[in-house]
């Protein structure tokens, strides 16, 4: 009987766990990676813009804009192979 609490008692608690990161993610907004860029500039505002702290600042800028633009390359590219495929090539 002590065994079977146990059981019962575990799997309750794995159960609300779940469910309260399951509840977590789907209420997460995904505008948290548009906040992130707002920060770099208030940050590299702070710096002062220049020095070696405003330099790295305005490379991880740059950088992150250079990876949005690979992404949507990447996109498409992919719709590119799509249309390829469906033409017969």
């Amino acid at each position: 009987m002590t065994k079977m609490r146990t059981i019962v008692r575990t799997s309750g608690i794995g159960a609300v766990f779940a469910a309260g990161y399951l509840c977590g993610v789907l209420t997460q907004p995904p505008a948290a990676e548009a906040q992130m860029g707002d920060l770099m500039k208030q940050a590299t505002d702070a710096a002062g813009g220049g020095g070696a702290l405003g330099t790295a600042m305005k490379l991880g800028t740059s950088i992150t804009e250079m990876q949005k633009n690979v992404d949507g390359l990447q996109q498409n590219i992919k719709v590119l192979e799509e249309i390829k495929t469906a033409l017969g090539g």
